[in-house]
């Protein structure tokens, strides 16, 4: 059976992955009397008085919604809320076994940038965190920043941010064993969607100064700002300081580090071969990357990381986003910083000693159990410290 058919067949088992589960059991009247009315207007009273105490009679203190539009699925594109039902619904269950956070999905019959503010604005109540999934770009880029601008609880666009936490956290250990240092490294992030502006600008703030982002075009210089949209003309006033023009070939030429979150297999192993000596290959289009880790390693690439399980150095979301949020909500976070995300990408770095780290081991297993804990405390120190 392959895995598709496997997936099939538990899916349509189960009728989805997710289902809610009882604290409590009613089991008589008392049971009903204190759970429900009458004893249930207490609390009601109470939170009516002062609403911070829903975190602490409710389910609100440890629940986040997972909501998406349906915009930007994985490697499907643009499929709609139903068929995105799924994708969230595995994103909720990764909250819960990996972090323990309760997670509900919400997919929007809409793609309307206004009517996402306003709906996920008038749930918020119940929630104690939003994670915003698979909405397109540059759409993404306002709905986030309105919406921390307008909660007063964490919100974070996984897509974003915990995709460049992990990439961060791997190229920080890919330096270590390839001897190079943060200011000498010159960087190439192609694909400037959702993911490679979160990508460039978390770098960026770690303290790399030499990063030349690139799309299909090929390069982004200020030479090209009539053909970007708002977030890519903002991110070319930082990047690519000697505005650089050619190809994605062209950039690579010289470059230490590639980042790929773009396109199969744009990347040729003649293209490895004019980089650095030594270079650090992070090709994460899903399920087929940029270059396969061979053809990269055939090119003279030292380190090679993918977003596949089959092969070493796999760069996956689910060692961050349930520890962030697992942090956030218990130290009652009201935002997800940029300082946090620093924090939680050297945590998720630490987790392999100096020692074992080879070119095939930069980055811990998915599997690992005390991620989210080491993620969460990262998470929840840095917030005290901001205090």
């Amino acid at each position: 059976m392959t895995v598709d058919e496997e997936a099939m067949e538990l899916h349509r088992k189960l009728n989805g992955k997710i289902s809610t589960e009882a604290k409590v059991h009613v089991k008589d009247r008392h049971d009903l009397s204190v759970t429900y009315t009458p004893g249930v207007a207490a609390p009601c009273r109470l939170i009516a008085k002062d609403e911070h105490e829903a975190y602490n009679y409710t389910i609100k203190g440890n629940t986040i919604a997972v909501v998406s539009d349906g915009s930007a699925v994985l490697g499907l594109g643009n499929i709609g809320p139903y068929a995105a039902l799924p994708v969230m619904e595995g994103k909720c269950l990764l909250f819960k076994e990996f972090g323990g956070v309760n997670a509900f999905p919400i997919v929007l019959d809409t793609q309307d940038t206004e009517e996402i503010i306003k709906t996920v604005k008038a749930i918020a109540p119940g929630f104690g965190g939003i994670n915003l999934e698979d909405i397109s770009a540059p759409r993404c880029f306002e709905i986030e920043e309105r919406l921390k601008k307008e909660l007063d609880i964490p919100v974070f666009h996984d897509d974003q941010h915990g995709t460049a936490i992990i990439v961060l956290s791997g190229i920080i250990n890919a330096l270590k064993v390839t001897n190079r240092t943060v200011e000498g490294t010159k960087i190439v992030v192609n694909g400037a969607g959702s993911a490679g502006v979160a990508i460039t600008k978390l770098l960026l703030r770690y303290g790399f100064k030499d990063i030349t982002m690139c799309d299909k075009t090929g390069i982004l210089s200020k030479s090209t700002k009539e053909d970007l949209n708002w977030m890519q003309k903002k991110m070319v006033e930082e990047t690519n300081l000697s505005q650089k023009t050619g190809t994605l070939a062209d950039a690579l030429k010289g470059a230490d580090v590639f980042i790929g979150v773009s396109a199969p297999g744009i990347v040729t192993k003649e293209m490895v071969a004019t980089m650095n000596k030594d270079a650090i290959i992070f090709a994460l289009a899903n399920p087929t990357p940029e270059i396969m880790p061979p053809e990269a390693k055939a090119g003279g690439a030292a380190v090679v990381a993918t977003g596949r399980s089959d092969f070493p150095n796999q760069i996956n979301n689910v060692l961050v986003f349930p520890g962030i949020f697992k942090g956030a909500l218990e130290c009652g976070a009201r935002a997800i910083t940029e300082d946090m995300k620093l924090t939680a990408a050297k945590a998720v770095a630490s987790l392999i000693p100096d020692s074992d780290l080879t070119r095939d081991n930069i980055i811990a297993d998915a599997f690992n159990p005390g991620v989210a804990d080491v993620v969460a405390k990262a998470v929840k120190d840095n917030y005290i410290s901001e205090e």
